[in-house]
């Protein structure tokens, strides 16, 4: 494991109890989609709207994460989200209908908002740019555990028992997390909070909710077509207004001003592109399995978990391979590796051995999460530290949007290939054009880098940085 100064390891693990539930959350949902959706009498297709709706919940409250947090104090924040978090949860598991199903979810996403990027900036204040790296490994490693044993554990829960149980489960993490925070946490608390930015907020909210939820249920038939058009004219609108708006005001509640920083810029631009594309792998690997396998929701959640695991095998790597070549010198490869292993599940097939598919899933974990660290650690390593509440509400808004859009367009994937061959049941051959086209977008992520500077992310490999803009 990294060495990570004896003072940066309780707090962590503090955040990483909230972590481990929202993770763990996110995993068992894919492996029961199947499941969920024959009981509420939809399409599991159509149960992207359960992941979308989170997402687009992270997306909105997640901008005013930090102005939150630093004009309440943090650990008060922190409690009160995964107290929200939790009680969305049980919400989820009494739903009845796909309807409440999405509401729930919604829920959801508002405490999750206010978790993550919370537990981000507590630790990007307190622990140095020099040990950011290894900080960040101790952070994640706890909070990978979900993802890694989340998968069997919904699969088992969802073939044996009820898929209800695998949101119902999550009210002992939840208080065990609140007790944690209570005991340990700081209460961070800036002076002089500016005022909060109110027009920004609506504008920025609405503008990106309307926008990507109408992408969510354009031809669903849920909505009529010619009113989700509107929804998403106007949301582009209002976009194009807030982007107007952060321009004029000296606070705004997503600093764009912010982007002027190479390193911050480009870890934003090319990781939403790389983050649409791996978005859409939690979604669709676990159908294929089940649907285009014919797989349990067991034996698919023991298969996928796979993925996890070399993602917590990378996590013990990351402080001696990063710190040492620098950040922004892994992700044009990484993005070739990690950008091209996971949608390698585009050759697949029901006679495909479990070991081959492990070890695949193995290996994309591994470069997946990687490229991830490397990422987060450049983002931030030319970000004063005043700034870095307002750099994070940016970054992890772009980062939840771009899933969200993942998620999106994997299922129009699905969609026109069901289409293109005149079927309504989901075979392999549909996955196989899901995983194409998100690996496609992966793959343009590494133009981003092109206009790199060569000593980007020196601060937090220990040298010297002339990249600030």
């Amino acid at each position: 494991m990294p060495a990570v100064s004896p003072s940066f390891r309780i707090l962590p693990l503090v955040v990483a109890a909230a972590l481990f539930m929202e993770n763990m959350d996110g995993t068992v949902i894919a492996t029961s989609l199947p499941a969920i959706a024959a009981d509420l009498g939809t399409t599991p297709v159509s149960l992207k709207l359960a992941f979308t709706t989170y997402l687009l919940a992270l997306t909105i409250f997640l901008p005013v994460s930090g102005w939150v947090a630093d004009r309440f104090g943090a650990r008060r924040v922190f409690r009160a989200a995964i107290v929200i978090f939790t009680a969305g949860s049980m919400a989820c598991g009494f739903a009845h209908s796909l309807g409440w199903l999405v509401a729930a979810r919604f829920v959801q996403g508002m405490g999750g908002a206010m978790m993550v990027p919370v537990g981000r900036v507590i630790l990007l204040r307190t622990v140095p740019k020099a040990e950011l790296v290894d900080a960040m490994a101790w952070l994640t490693v706890p909070a990978l555990i979900g993802p890694l044993i989340g998968p069997p554990v919904g699969g088992f829960i969802t073939t044996y028992f009820d898929w209800r149980w695998i949101f119902w489960m999550n009210l002992p993490f939840g208080l065990l997390a609140v007790a944690l925070a209570t005991r340990f946490m700081p209460n961070l608390r800036e002076k002089n909070v500016p005022a909060l930015d109110v027009k920004g907020f609506i504008l920025s909210g609405l503008g990106l909710a309307l926008t990507v939820f109408g992408l969510t249920v354009a031809g669903r038939g849920l909505i009529a077509n010619q009113s989700v058009a509107v929804m998403i004219v106007i949301g582009l609108i209002l976009v194009a207004l807030y982007i107007r708006h952060a321009k004029a005001t000296p606070h705004p509640i997503l600093d764009l001003k912010l982007l002027k920083v190479a390193t911050y810029r480009i870890s934003i631009t090319g990781g939403s592109l790389y983050r649409v594309g791996m978005g859409a792998i939690p979604f669709l690997l676990p159908l294929m399995l089940q649907l285009g396998f014919g797989l349990t929701a067991f034996q698919s959640g023991l298969i996928t978990c796979a993925s996890a695991a070399g993602a917590i095998l990378m996590k013990f790597t990351a402080g001696r391979s990063t710190p040492a070549a620098g950040p922004p010198r892994h992700p044009a490869a990484h993005r070739i590796l990690a950008g091209e292993t996971p949608p390698g599940a585009r050759w697949f097939t029901p006679t495909t051995p479990v070991a081959v598919i492990s070890g695949i899933l193995l290996l994309s974990g591994f470069f997946r999460s990687l490229q991830f660290t490397s990422l987060n650690a450049m983002a931030y390593s030319d970000i004063d530290n005043p700034a870095m509440s307002r750099a994070t509400a940016l970054f992890t808004t772009a980062q939840q949007l771009s899933l969200a859009l993942g998620v999106a367009i994997a299922a129009y994937a699905l969609e026109g290939s069901l289409w293109a061959h005149g079927r309504q049941q989901l075979l392999p051959v549909d996955f196989t054009t899901g995983f194409l086209v998100v690996a496609a977008i992966a793959a343009l992520s590494v133009l981003a880098y092109v206009r790199l500077p060569a000593d980007a992310g020196a601060a937090v490999s220990g040298k010297v940085s002339t990249s600030g803009a």
